[in-house]
């Protein structure tokens, strides 16, 4: 999507599928030791009060904490969410620039648990936790 208005450091993310080219469009950005998740609210996202439903935070939880998994080694990792817990904090409204910053809280050979935050600015929209399991060969 053209004219979101990329934060500078974000490129537009690597990853594709039919859903999510229709949930995102998503940036990415490498932050120290954890890579950040960024995308632009659009109209498509806005629900009937006039804020992003809460659907595309939680998709960008999922997103955000299970490619931090995925790229926490080399091969990178396949993983699948086999829980994802959400608080809805605050809401993000039309053109908002909203991040997600996440991290890996342990992780073994099967099995990754991650913590995060979704923000705006300053403000905090979401926190959220995760379990994935590993899918190695």
């Amino acid at each position: 999507m053209s004219g979101d208005n990329v934060p500078t450091g974000f490129d537009r993310a690597r990853f594709s599928s039919p859903f999510l080219d229709m949930a995102g469009p998503y940036y990415v950005r490498s932050d120290e030791d954890r890579i950040v998740v960024g995308t632009r609210i659009h109209k498509g996202q806005i629900n009937h009060i006039n804020v992003a439903h809460g659907g595309v935070l939680g998709t960008l939880a999922d997103v955000a904490l299970s490619l931090q998994v995925h790229e926490a080694e080399r091969p990178r990792l396949p993983v699948a969410t086999m829980n994802l817990n959400t608080n809805y904090l605050a809401a993000a409204k039309l053109g908002d620039w909203v991040e997600a910053y996440c991290l890996i809280d342990r992780m073994s050979k099967r099995t990754a648990y991650c913590s995060g935050r979704i923000v705006c600015g300053d403000a905090v929209l979401m926190t959220m936790s995760a379990v994935f399991a590993i899918l190695r060969k």
